[in-house]
C-alpha cells in the first residue's frame, strides 16, 4: 500500500479540481476538511518561508516585503529513491514537469496573479504544488499568507481582517494540525500566530510551535524556557530552527549546505546541545510526517463513513436532477410526454384531493354561489312600486282583469336575469382556481425543473385549454338561466290558482286592485323565483363540472400533444433547454461522485483498514 499521505495527497487535489477546498456554500460534504493536514501559520517576517524551504531543501518560494503569499499553497512532499532527479508539478498545470526551481517561485507569482490580480488581493483559491525529491519525506504542508497587523499601499482597508479570517477558516477545522511560527528574537507573547492557535485550539492539541532566527538572538539571553515549555507549554515539544541569514539567501547558499550547517548549530550549541537530537528543520518534517500519518490511519474509518455518506447524498441527488437530455427526437419526444404525464397526474390528485386545491372548488359551489344569489336585489325588484310600475306597463292602456299574466312574466323574466352575474362569477371562480392548481402542479412536477422552457410552454398550453373550456361552461350555465326565463313552469302558478280560489271563498277581498293584490302578486313571484334559485344551485355546479372541471381531467394537454406532434428535433431540443444552473449542478454531483467512489473503493481494497 501506498504511504496514506499519498493517498490523502491524491483526494486534496481532486477535492481541488472540484472546488471543494473548505468553507464551500453548495450544499455538498466537503471531503477536504475530513483530510487530516497541517496548517503553516506566521506572521509576516516570522522566517515562515525559510522554514519551508528548509524542509523541501529547495529555492522555490517568492520572497519580498510585504504580504507574498496571498493564495494558500497546498505542498505535497514525496520522497523518491536515491540518486533520482529532484522536480515539481502543479494540478493546474497538466502533464508538465519543473526541474529548474527557480521557475517555480516564477510560475507560482504568475497563478497568484491569475486569481487575485497583480493589486496585492488575496483570494482563498488554493495554488497545489508536489516536489518530488530524494531528500524530503512524505508530508503535506498548507502554507497560509502570513498574519499582519496594518494594510500597506495598494492593498484594501481589511486586508487584516481578511487574512486572519482566511487562516482561522483552516486552522479551526478539527483534522488540521496547526504549525505555529514564531521568531525567538520576539517575546513569545507577542506572537500572532501562538495568539491565533490559542483561540482555535486552546488545549493545545493540534498545535506545533516552532521557533526561528534562534542564532539572531541578543547574546547571552536563549529561548529555553519556551522551547522547554516552561513559558508557554504545548502538548507537543517546541522545536527550535535555525535557518539561513540573509546573507545566505543572498548568496544563494544551497539547501543541503544550510541544512549541515543547521545541524552543526545545534550539535555544538552549548545552550540547546542536549536537545539536538530534537531540533532543527529535518527533525520537524519527519516528525510531522510520522504524526500526520499517524492521524490519518486514525480518521480512515471516519473518512471512509463520510465518503459512503455522501455517496448516497450525490446518487440520491443525481437522481432527483435526472438523466442529461438524450440527442435523439425520439427519445427527447419519449421525455416531453412522461413529464407531461407526472404533471397530469399531480393535477388530477389536486382535483381528486389526492393533493390540497380540489376542495375550493366544491368551496365556490357550496357557499360563495348561494352566498351571491341570496344577495341578489330580488327586495327591491319586487318592491310594491316596482311591481306596480312593472305590472301597469305590461297592461298597455287595457288593464288586466284578473291575474296580469304579462306582468307576471316580466317580473320573473327581470328576476332571472340576475342569476346570470352568480353563474358567470361561478365560472370564472372555478377556472381561477384551475389556473393556480396549474401553476401548483407544474411547480410540484420535480421532473421539470430542470426545463424552464417547457414549463413555460406547458403552462400556456394548460391555460388555452383552461380558457376554452371556461368559454364553453359559460355558454351553458347562461343557457341554463336562459332556459328557466324561456319556459316558465306551468304546474306551480296552477297550484297558486288553486289555493287562491280556496282562499278567497273563505275570506273576504276588500280591494282586488289595492297594494294587498300587488303584494301577493310580488309574494307569488318571489316564491317561483326561490324555486328556480333552489334549481340553479344544483344545476350549475353540474354544468361547471361537466364543462370545466372534467374536461381539464380529461384534455388538459390537448392541444399540447398535438402542436409536440408535429415538433421538429430542434423545437424539442428548445423545450428541453434545460437550466443552467441544474445542469452545472449535475455535473458537479457527477463529478464529485466518481472521485468519492474511486476514493471509497481504494480504502476498501487496502490492507491497512481490515
Amino acid at each position: 500500500m501506498e504511504s496514506l499521505i499519498d493517498f490523502v495527497n491524491r483526494l486534496q487535489r481532486a477535492c481541488t479540481t472540484l472546488d471543494d477546498y473548505g468553507g464551500g456554500n453548495n450544499g455538498l460534504s466537503s471531503l477536504w476538511e475530513a483530510l487530516p493536514s497541517v496548517a503553516v501559520v506566521g506572521g509576516q517576517s516570522s522566517g515562515k518561508s525559510s522554514v519551508l524551504e528548509s524542509i523541501v531543501g529547495r529555492d522555490f518560494l517568492p520572497r519580498g516585503s510585504g504580504i507574498v503569499t496571498r493564495r494558500p499553497l497546498v505542498l505535497q512532499l514525496h520522497k523518491t529513491g536515491n540518486g533520482t532527479e529532484e522536480y515539481a508539478e502543479f494540478l493546474h498545470i497538466t502533464n508538465k514537469r519543473f526541474f529548474d526551481f527557480s521557475l517555480v517561485r516564477k510560475e507560482i507569482q504568475d497563478e497568484t496573479d491569475r486569481i487575485t490580480g497583480k493589486n496585492k488581493q488575496i483570494s482563498s483559491v488554493p495554488i497545489h504544488l508536489s516536489i518530488y525529491s530524494p531528500n524530503v519525506v512524505n508530508l503535506t504542508l498548507i502554507d497560509l499568507p502570513g498574519l499582519t497587523k496594518v494594510a500597506v499601499e495598494g492593498q484594501p482597508e481589511t486586508i487584516v481582517e481578511d487574512i486572519e479570517s482566511m487562516v482561522r477558516s483552516y486552522v479551526s477545522k478539527p483534522n488540521c494540525l496547526i504549525l505555529a511560527i514564531s521568531p525567538a528574537n520576539q517575546d513569545i507573547a507577542t506572537s500572532d500566530a501562538i495568539k491565533l492557535a490559542k483561540e482555535v485550539d486552546p488545549a493545545g492539541d493540534r498545535t506545533f510551535g516552532v521557533l526561528t532566527k534562534l542564532d539572531l538572538m541578543d547574546k547571552g539571553t536563549d529561548a529555553l524556557d519556551v522551547i522547554e515549555g516552561r513559558s508557554y507549554r504545548l502538548q507537543h515539544p517546541w522545536v527550535g530552527i535555525v535557518n539561513r541569514s540573509q546573507a545566505d539567501i543572498n548568496k544563494s547558499v544551497d539547501m543541503m549546505v544550510a541544512r549541515s550547517k543547521e545541524r552543526e548549530y545545534f550539535e555544538t550549541s552549548p545552550e540547546y546541545g542536549h536537545l539536538a537530537a530534537k531540533m532543527g528543520s529535518e527533525y520537524l518534517a519527519k516528525l510531522l510526517s510520522k504524526l500526520l500519518e499517524s492521524i490519518i490511519r486514525k480518521r480512515i474509518p471516519n473518512i471512509l463513513a463520510l465518503i459512503t455518506r455522501s455517496i448516497e447524498e450525490l446518487e440520491r441527488e443525481l437522481n432527483q436532477l435526472g438523466r442529461p437530455v438524450a440527442i435523439d427526437a425520439g427519445a427527447q419526444l419519449y421525455t416531453i410526454l412522461g413529464m407531461c404525464r407526472a404533471f397530469e397526474k399531480i393535477f388530477k390528485e389536486h382535483l381528486d384531493g389526492g393533493r390540497p386545491g380540489g376542495a375550493r372548488i366544491y368551496g365556490i359551489f357550496d357557499n360563495q354561489l348561494p352566498a351571491a344569489i341570496k344577495k341578489l336585489p330580488f327586495d327591491r325588484h319586487l318592491s310594491l312600486q316596482s311591481v306596480k310600475r312593472i305590472v301597469s306597463e305590461s297592461d298597455g292602456y287595457q288593464p288586466h282583469l284578473i291575474a296580469p299574466e304579462s306582468g307576471y312574466r316580466r317580473l320573473i323574466e327581470g328576476s332571472l336575469n340576475h342569476f346570470r352575474g352568480p353563474a358567470e362569477a361561478s365560472v370564472n371562480a372555478v377556472h381561477f382556481v384551475l389556473k393556480e392548481l396549474v401553476r401548483k402542479a407544474i411547480a410540484e412536477t420535480e421532473e421539470l425543473k430542470r426545463f424552464p422552457s417547457l414549463q413555460i410552454e406547458l403552462v400556456a398550453a394548460a391555460n388555452l385549454s383552461l380558457e376554452k373550456f371556461r368559454e364553453e361552461s359559460m355558454k351553458s350555465v347562461l343557457r341554463l338561466v336562459d332556459m328557466e326565463s324561456s319556459y316558465l313552469t306551468v304546474d306551480f302558478f296552477r297550484k297558486l290558482h288553486i289555493m287562491e280560489t280556496q282562499e278567497s271563498l273563505t275570506t273576504t277581498t276588500t280591494d282586488q286592485f289595492g297594494d294587498g293584490h300587488f303584494k301577493k302578486i310580488a309574494s307569488n313571484v318571489a316564491a317561483y323565483i326561490n324555486m328556480v334559485s333552489d334549481t340553479l344551485v344544483k344545476t350549475i355546479p353540474k354544468a361547471v363540472v361537466h364543462c370545466q372541471v372534467k374536461q381539464a381531467k380529461l384534455a388538459l394537454l390537448n392541444y399540447f400533444y398535438t402542436q409536440i406532434s408535429h415538433s421538429q428535433g430542434k423545437q424539442m431540443g428548445q423545450l428541453l433547454d434545460e437550466n443552467p444552473a441544474l445542469m452545472e449542478r449535475r455535473l458537479q454531483c457527477a463529478k464529485r461522485l466518481e472521485v468519492y467512489k474511486k476514493a471509497r473503493d481504494e480504502i476498501d481494497a487496502a490492507v491497512w483498514v481490515r
